[in-house]
Formats: structure tokens, C-alpha cells, sequence
């Protein structure tokens, strides 16, 4: 019996390895996940920036077209009323 587990010491030894390497990679997958997970569900700084600038892109956008919609009926109503200088 001594003699067998003698011989098989040094095969146990060569698996050894690879099991660790298999147990911790299943130890760690789930931590992996968990931190892939929490950088999907926040923003970075960057991102945050570029989104709020985009953002105020838009409503300054959306403020000029207004304003020039109010300008040009601002006019309108102008001539109609009889004045000649309506700029």
C-alpha cells in the first residue's frame, strides 16, 4: 500500500496545479461578474460629462429655434400693426 501511494504522489503532484488553477478561477468568476456588472450600471466622469454636454447642446438647440420662432412672429404681428421699422 506504501509503495503504490509512493508512486502516485508524484502524478497527484503534476494534477495538482491545475486543479488550483480550476478551483480559483471558479473562486473568482463570480467576483468578475460582480464588478462587470457595477461598471455597466455606472457612469464614469467622462461619460457623465459628455452626457451633460450633449444635453445642454440640445436644449440651447431647441432655445434658439424657439427664439427664433418668436422673433419671426414678433415681426409679423409688427407689420401687420402698420410700423415700417420692425427688425
Amino acid at each position: 500500500m506504501k509503495k503504490s501511494l509512493l508512486l502516485a504522489m508524484p502524478m497527484l503532484l503534476l494534477a495538482l496545479p491545475g486543479c488550483v488553477r480550476t478551483v480559483a478561477s471558479v473562486v473568482t468568476a463570480p467576483v468578475r461578474a460582480g464588478s462587470q456588472v457595477v461598471d455597466w450600471t455606472t457612469t464614469s466622469q467622462d461619460e457623465a460629462d459628455r452626457n451633460y454636454g450633449r444635453k445642454m447642446r440640445e436644449q440651447e438647440a431647441r432655445e434658439g429655434k424657439e427664439r427664433k420662432k418668436a422673433d419671426k412672429a414678433r415681426r409679423e404681428q409688427c407689420r401687420k400693426a402698420g410700423n415700417d421699422n420692425c427688425d
